[in-house]
């Protein structure tokens, strides 16, 4: 499906965005199109304050972000809304606290929409049939769907369409690679991996993506990013520090300008950050000027936005 020949009704039939599997083209579309609606409100200096007015919107993390929690609370509050912050942490589950319990009592404080960051899948999924308020998973274990909205909304941005654009994820198979390979098959787009053996994606995660279209797995990088229009990868030790034999295995997946040679004239780059130059990408292509990676991490404002646009009613 044509993104281009898309008309969003700017309406979608969902209460929580837990992962992106449970989201059809359709509603992705219209997620997009939101995002391109408000990021031009606020490069024209329109206010939207009035969107989520005197609406509070909690942020529950149990671990830590930068670019992510600043996207949302200043997004809230380009919205008009309020935002409270609430670490939760691995001694708070342990001593009996639970989304459920949590959720139920935020929303009788009259909270909005509660947005999470490393919460398990599992433990959402289990009460967002019976939740009163929104549940958005910003990042966890499993998926990042803000970040795939985010990156999808680049790539339409800055190549003009979605439909067989070719990506080429290389890397680490963790959660971004997860939701990013579910939304650029859903959204029409040719989707290559080169994972090494030991980091692959889930197995369930590719027999997920690949009902929507074929995926070419391989453990060579070079193969996957023949003529790709979009080169990805990942921070390879986000909470974890690599040691040096972790480093040595690693190093043939380095985007570097040799490998990006192989890709399409004019391919770009894209990263989520935070980056490590010289372990997974090298600093003359990160830096360089295919690399969008401040793009991307610009517009996850305008996706938050989007997403509790549509979401909290």
């Amino acid at each position: 499906m044509d993104i281009n020949l898309y008309t969003p009704a700017y309406h979608i039939n969902r209460k929580h965005i837990i992962k992106l599997t449970d989201y059809s083209t359709e509603e992705i579309f219209e997620l997009l199109f939101a995002t391109k609606s408000l990021k031009s409100k606020f490069v024209a200096h329109e206010s939207t304050n009035d969107v989520l007015k005197d609406t509070t919107i909690a942020l529950i993390f149990g671990d830590t972000s930068i670019r992510t929690r600043s996207a949302i609370e200043i997004g809230i509050h380009q919205l008009g809304g309020f935002s409270i912050y609430l670490p939760y942490s691995q001694g708070d589950m342990e001593a009996g606290e639970n989304i459920k319990d949590i959720a139920d009592a935020l929303s009788r404080y009259g909270v909005g929409a509660l947005i999470t960051r490393g919460i398990p899948e599992k433990e959402l999924m289990s009460y967002c049939s019976i939740s009163k308020i929104p549940i958005i998973n910003s990042s966890n274990a499993d998926e990042i769907p803000l970040q795939t909205l985010c990156d999808l909304f680049t790539i339409w941005e800055k190549v003009g369409h979605l439909e067989d654009v070719k990506l080429a994820y290389v890397g680490k198979g963790e959660n971004n690679a997860a939701s990013l390979i579910s939304g650029a098959i859903k959204c029409g787009m040719q989707v290559s991996v080169a994972t090494p053996a030991k980091y692959p994606i889930k197995q369930e995660k590719i027999r997920q993506a690949m009902q929507y279209g074929p995926i070419h797995i391989t453990t060579d990088p070079h193969e996957a990013v023949e003529n790709a229009d979009i080169v990805y990868t990942d921070c390879y030790s986000y909470h974890t520090p690599l040691t040096d034999e972790d480093k040595k295995y690693l190093l043939p997946y380095q985007i570097n300008d040799d490998l990006m040679k192989e890709a399409a004239h004019g391919a770009f780059f894209m990263h989520a950050l935070p980056a490590n130059r010289g372990i997974e990408v090298t600093a003359d292509v990160i830096d360089g000027p295919h690399s969008i990676v401040l793009d991307q991490a610009f517009n996850k404002l305008h996706v938050v936005k989007a997403v509790l646009v549509m979401l909290v009613k």
